[in-house]
């Protein structure tokens, strides 16, 4: 305990570096997309410079209407993740448990998860118009299939020993789900929420930007109709960073639910320097 104490701020350490370093690439990123327009390697007009899309980013600050369609967007990513993240764990343990259904649906499943998102489009607009159930439709299936097969995988995955135990205490189908099918499959879940919740924010400005319901994908068509090249690209950053900050707090609770599987603890470990 005390060895493992005092490399803790190794960790830190380690932590600081990492984000140091992607500020870092971050910052040179910036300093290149403000020297690039300037010096003529892309027209300034419809490539402006870092500082100048900056300053455009605090006047939409400013506005109202931006924190509308922020919220908007993600008030549609949010209930879009909710419903394929709810639908693909429950299907996905049903599948999981059940080899005879799996085999049934494995052809179906194969056929319908290629399927591009954004082919659904002008399905979705003729039967629901522009408006937020079609963006909302996309989300949910493009989302259910990224948590459907990592649940799948996460159920299939269970020791069998574990699965003869449970029969053995004569455990019953909710018990068996929560005591061993549940714990075992968790790391597969949270792997399917992180890459759910991306997909989902994609489809989300996607739709928005296609279809035209209201969000920061509609914003962003709007001002490239009205050739505000600025607001544009300001609009763009903003997508960006609500990706990053998704991602980062998903990993957050990835990483507090699984602080006690091997997988993570080993992580931790191995960030301390233990051998």
């Amino acid at each position: 305990m005390v060895a493992v104490a005092a490399r803790t701020p190794r960790v830190t350490g380690r932590r600081f570096r990492s984000v140091t370093l992607g500020a870092l690439g971050l910052l040179g990123f910036a300093l290149l997309l403000e020297v690039a327009p300037r010096v003529g390697v892309v027209p300034i007009e419809f490539a402006p410079p870092t500082s100048q899309i900056l300053v455009t980013l605090g006047e939409q600050l400013g506005q109202p209407s931006f924190w509308t369609a922020l919220l908007r967007t993600l008030g549609t990513w949010a209930e879009g993740l909710l419903i394929a993240v709810v639908a693909g764990t429950v299907v996905g343990v049903l599948l999981g448990s059940l080899p005879v259904l799996r085999a049934a649906t494995a052809t179906t499943i194969e056929f319908l998860r290629p399927i591009p998102s954004v082919a659904l489009i002008p399905l979705v607009i003729v039967l629901y118009g522009p408006t937020v159930r079609s963006t909302l439709v996309l989300v949910v299936y493009a989302a259910f299939w990224q948590m459907l097969i990592q649940v799948v995988h996460g159920v299939v995955d269970v020791d069998p020993v574990a699965r003869d135990t449970a029969r053995s205490f004569r455990l019953g189908p909710w018990g068996t789900v929560r005591y061993v099918i549940w714990p075992s499959a968790l790391p597969y879940v949270m792997t399917g929420l992180r890459l759910a919740a991306a997909v989902a924010l994609i489809l989300t400005i996607t739709g928005e930007l296609v279809i035209g319901s209201p969000g920061l994908g509609k914003e962003i068509d709007n001002a490239q109709q009205s050739n505000a090249v600025r607001i544009v690209y300001a609009l763009i950053v903003v997508t960006g960073v609500l990706g990053v900050l998704i991602n980062v707090l998903i990993r957050q609770v990835e990483r507090r639910v699984l602080a006690w599987h091997p997988s993570t603890r080993a992580e931790t470990v191995e960030g301390m320097g233990v051998r």
